[in-house]
């Protein structure tokens, strides 16, 4: 039985007041389960990044609920002081660029969240290197981000994004500086992981040829969030 990791209720966000009052959401209501890649897709400016940061508890909702995994973490207001604590415990962010810190290396950067969180250093060092074996860069575990292709820089920040061992990946646009072939295979590694970690992930794209690997599309219309089934893709597997 599938399990909820995230849900909304009534999500409205708006930007200012009276005249110039900016209405984005009004009014969204959506699940996501475990173990489900869902694509959230919208015209430039429409809400998307907006929406996922509300869902990461780092913006700040107008109105509404969110629930991640069985926690109500805002109704009408944020229910605890530790936005911070939540999006380190529970959340994975990836985005369009890799904001891997270049003074660390691989394995530091990998492991830097966790040992914020309290795991010891051997700990942390030992699920980063499995992290990193899973997705074959363990070899590059000791260079700097420098040293990497932007293709191996993206699966160090995603294996940066599972090293708190979250529910919940929210990735942003994650392959917008890859080619075609690049952000085909990070994708299909999106669709392994949500599926092999029991993990949610909602991942923001402008790239249609994505959607036939993810399992549902959320799509921004009329300021509504409304769920759609992919593209029928003969290709995909």
């Amino acid at each position: 039985m599938a399990k909820q990791a995230i849900k909304v209720e009534n999500l409205v966000k708006h930007f200012g007041k009276g005249d110039s009052l900016v209405r984005v959401i009004e009014g969204a209501n959506f699940q996501v389960d475990k173990g489900e890649l869902v694509a959230l897709i919208a015209p430039s400016g429409a809400g998307k990044t907006t929406l996922l940061m509300m869902i990461g508890c780092v913006e700040e909702p107008t109105s509404g609920k969110i629930y991640l995994g069985d926690e109500l973490v805002y109704d009408n207001r944020w229910l605890t002081k530790e936005q911070r604590k939540i999006r380190r415990e529970k959340i994975g962010f990836i985005f369009q660029a890799h904001y891997l810190i270049p003074f660390l290396n691989v394995i530091e950067n990998v492991t830097l969240v966790p040992q914020t969180n309290g795991v010891p250093q051997k700990e942390a060092e030992a699920f980063a290197m499995e992290l990193l074996d899973y997705f074959d860069i363990a070899d590059k575990a000791h260079n700097m981000s420098s040293e990497l292709s932007g293709g191996q820089n993206q699966r160090v920040a995603i294996a940066r994004a599972l090293a708190n061992k979250p529910q919940i990946i929210l990735a942003d646009e994650p392959t917008a500086a890859l080619d075609s072939e690049r952000s085909v295979s990070v994708v299909k590694m999106l669709k392994k992981i949500a599926m092999d970690q029991d993990v949610a992930i909602i991942m923001v794209t402008h790239d249609e040829d994505m959607l036939p690997f993810c399992d549902r599309i959320l799509k921004i219309e009329n300021k509504k969030v409304v769920s759609h089934d992919v593209p029928k893709n003969k290709d995909v597997i």
